[in-house]
């Protein structure tokens, strides 16, 4: 079933733009055919397509109800920024393992460091991967992108943290310690290539982020986010 968000959905719908670009010329739907609408109240509905014209598809709604795809626990992602399209695949399968928000964040190793205009740039592409990425996994929201900020900047994020992690190469506790069942949101921090330096480790000590690890192995950079999102959603039984 075809997937798409969209705000006002009454009993009838007229979906524009993109979306239905893609309805109509890669998807090649027709009349009658269905598709689901998922709202900002996180209600998906079965639509069924009554009309195609310039203007859009015309859709109604067969059936309403509230969407179930959501995991239990709400995880902030704060990835050190990746160069190349590395954080573009970081985005999109973390959208896809349950991420709620995403925090690009420069750290001391970076190697990607771009100007402002080119971060600005750079979150709106990544916040349609992040579209994209939700509808394709069915997700019941779109996960925020922010603009990247400094870690000193994230770490005064955390007081409003119920846990804080950082997956240090250092080594750390198991995440299975700090992470439980009924965990209900989370922030975690992924290193760049190169990985943390001391002392930004111990910055986000004193902010109140635990050191964790995710085994013997050295993760790439952009293996650890989904490493650590998997791991995540596996102990709070949201891969069951």
């Amino acid at each position: 079933m075809d997937w798409f968000f969209a705000d006002n959905i009454g009993d009838t719908h007229l979906i524009t733009g993109e979306d239905a670009v893609h309805i109509t010329k890669s998807l090649r739907m027709s009349v009658g055919e269905v598709l689901t609408l998922c709202d900002r109240r996180r209600h998906e509905h079965l639509c069924r397509i009554e009309r195609i014209t310039a203007e859009g598809v015309l859709v109604r709604t067969v059936t309403e109800q509230e969407c179930q795809n959501e995991p239990s626990i709400e995880v902030t992602l704060f990835a050190a920024l990746t160069k190349g399209d590395k954080m573009e695949a970081v985005i999109q399968k973390s959208v896809e393992l349950g991420v709620t928000r995403i925090v690009p964040t420069l750290t001391d190793r970076c190697v990607s460091r771009p100007d402002a205009k080119a971060a600005a740039k750079k979150q709106q592409r990544y916040q349609k991967i992040a579209s994209q990425a939700a509808m394709q996994s069915r997700r019941a929201i779109i996960p925020e992108v922010t603009e990247m900020i400094e870690l000193k900047q994230a770490s005064r994020l955390l007081i409003s943290c119920e846990t804080a992690i950082v997956f240090y190469e250092g080594g750390g506790r198991p995440i299975r310690e700090l992470v439980h069942p009924d965990s209900k949101s989370l922030a975690i921090f992924t290193g760049p290539e190169g990985g943390f330096e001391e002392r930004e480790i111990t910055l986000l000590q004193e902010a109140g982020a635990h050191t964790a690890t995710l085994g013997k192995r050295i993760l790439r950079a952009e293996t650890a986010p989904l490493a650590a999102l998997a791991a995540i959603m596996f102990h709070t039984n949201n891969l069951s």
